[in-house]
């Protein structure tokens, strides 16, 4: 499952970050690591951005970056 297949209030925990080269770096920078936690607070009517909780901040992602973030459903 993918980050971008989460709803609005679901957990999971990242099981890997698939971007590649620039794109990636900027995930990882921004805290989107494996073992972290992550909850969807809301996602855009038409579906971009997605606004999600890490490490107790707020992020607003793109489809296709959360889309590249791989995901475990946690409670």
């Amino acid at each position: 499952m993918t980050l971008a297949e989460l709803k609005p209030g679901e957990k999971g925990r990242i099981t890997a970050v698939g971007a590649h080269g620039p794109l990636k770096r900027r995930l990882m920078d921004m805290g989107l690591l494996p073992g972290q936690e992550v909850k969807v607070v809301k996602v855009a009517p038409l579906g971009d951005p997605i606004e999600v909780t890490i490490r107790s901040y707020e992020l607003s992602l793109r489809k296709n970056e959360a889309a590249g973030i791989g995901v475990e459903v946690t409670r």
